[in-house]
């Protein structure tokens, strides 16, 4: 809660806010959760129980969920100093009715079946979407995903392209592609045509952007077609092969962003696999071996593509502020990840808008799998950035309240639906 009554003031304004979410993984064909598992199987928590004990056996697909659920709100006693168990209280209170002070494993039943009762609603995505003020959500989509099903209008598709990055060696990516776009690709010529097939399709489809988590050693450069033909046709998981076909890959994909005037988001320094034994997607870590200087020559050469950059340290967030403020094709997107905690944001946030064009900056993205997640995530960031708005511009008589909110409403809204065409 916030004690300040003038940061308080600026939240309930910022609140008022309509919000476009410009990341995250939700299945639009199943946006909502259905159960109270479809929340605690967020991988935050399941992190955060495996973390504090909890049998990883238990996490498999092939646990009762019931057990799961009983399993995680008995370790969630363990770090209920989280911000992620903030959340899940928020959840619980919003959109539960749950009116108790503390949670604990004697509340799993009444829980399990309000969420049942709740979530089974014929409106309940409509309610979610409302109560959290969010009007739109992007996606992340597969390459070979189907883009019909579902309104475009309000989940935005987006096209991910790690797989064809990182993973064209492989026969099965290599057939999904061929079946996507109907192009065999086998040379750089047709490595192109198969590019442009995807983003012709994703842009008839209302896609408004192409993005990419990208790990702590890559290096975007410019590749020769006959060098790229060699990587692509040899198919080999060589290292000197493997860094050819996914740098050509990757500037090929820049080059495509620049025809179809989409920006490209990139989310930079994941390393995969960290933790060998660790549950799913409880695996990856940050790598500080990571700098935006490997990205130079990218942004040098595609000075018309925006690109919207997460960093997933946030200790990295002051060299990702220096390119902002240098580069006018760099944008500061969101708070990624491990940075995605009150403590880095604050930091990160204050650094943000005193250092780089307002007009610059994606404020937040949920990075949810359940529309559930979206109001206690932005609620998270309204807080922090009320409070931010008021000791650093409202007090210090740098921006009126009624600017304040205008400063708030770019960094939440205004910005993304001009950077991304929405």
């Amino acid at each position: 809660m916030l004690h300040d009554a003038l940061a308080q003031d600026l939240y309930g304004e910022i609140c008022h806010i309509p919000l476009i979410d410009p990341h995250s993984h939700i299945n639009p064909r199943q946006p909502t959760a259905r159960s109270l598992d479809d929340i605690l199987g967020y991988h935050y928590y399941t992190e955060l129980a495996h973390s504090a004990g909890m049998d990883k056996e238990l996490l498999s697909a092939a646990a009762n969920p019931q057990e799961r659920v009983r399993a995680i709100l008995y370790h969630m006693s363990q770090f209920d100093n989280t911000v992620q168990h903030v959340w899940f209280m928020e959840i619980c209170r919003a959109f539960l009715n749950y009116q108790g002070e503390r949670l604990s494993i004697a509340d799993c039943g009444w829980l399990s079946n309000a969420a049942k009762r709740e979530m089974a609603h014929p409106d309940w995505e409509e309610r979610v979407l409302r109560q959290s003020n969010i009007e739109t959500v992007f996606l992340t989509n597969d390459f070979d995903d189907s883009l019909q099903g579902f309104n475009t209008k309000r989940y935005v598709p987006c096209l991910r392209t790690d797989d064809l990055v990182f993973h064209l060696h492989k026969p099965e990516v290599r057939e999904r592609l061929a079946k996507a776009t109907g192009v065999e690709v086998g040379d750089a010529a047709g490595l192109r045509r198969a590019i442009a097939k995807l983003f012709e399709h994703f842009t008839r489809h209302g896609a408004k952007a192409c993005a990419i988590s990208l790990p702590p050693d890559f290096a975007p450069a410019s590749v020769a077609d006959h060098e790229l033909t060699s990587a692509l046709s040899e198919n080999s998981s060589h290292a000197e092969q493997a860094r050819t076909r996914s740098q050509g890959t990757f500037w090929m994909l820049a080059e495509h962003c620049q025809e179809f005037k989409l920006p490209f988001d990139l989310m930079i320094g994941v390393n995969r696999g960290v933790f060998e034994n660790g549950v799913y997607q409880g695996q990856d870590l940050f790598d500080q071996r990571t700098s935006l200087i490997q990205y130079a020559k990218l942004l040098n050469a595609f000075p018309a593509v925006s690109f919207c950059i997460s960093v997933l340290s946030s200790g990295q967030d002051q060299e990702l502020v220096s390119y902002s403020w240098i580069f006018p094709n760099v944008i500061t997107n969101g708070h990624w990840w491990y940075s995605n905690i009150p403590a880095y944001i604050e930091g990160n946030l204050r650094a943000r808008l005193q250092a780089v064009p307002k007009t610059k900056q994606i404020g937040y993205y949920s990075d949810m799998y359940k529309l559930e997640f979206g109001l206690p995530k932005f609620n998270m960031y309204r807080r922090i950035l009320a409070h931010v708005l008021a000791e650093d511009f409202v007090r210090p008589h740098i921006y009126t309240e009624m600017q304040a909110i205008a400063l708030a409403r770019l960094l939440l809204r205004d910005n993304i639906r001009r950077i991304f065409n929405v």
